[in-house]
């Protein structure tokens, strides 16, 4: 491995307040239909994805990490 392989990190953004994944979707990859975007997200972001009770609400807090592409190899 070289310096720049372990010095980069994966892209991500702290979600705005009233972020969903559809709206954080839509505006960090809008270049995809938006399940697909959306489900994109959702599996690189198990840690939010899977929290207990998110199925009641928005599991999204804006101090959460969200990472807006798959894990680093």
């Amino acid at each position: 491995m070289t310096h720049d392989t372990l010095s980069r990190t994966r892209k991500s953004i702290y979600p705005q307040i009233e972020d969903t994944w559809q709206l954080i979707a839509a505006r960090e990859l809008g270049g995809q239909p938006e399940t697909q975007a959306t489900e994109l997200l959702q599996s690189w972001n198990l840690h939010v994805f899977m929290r207990p009770g998110a199925k009641s609400g928005n599991p999204i807090l804006p101090s959460d990490i969200i990472f807006l592409e798959p894990p680093l190899t």
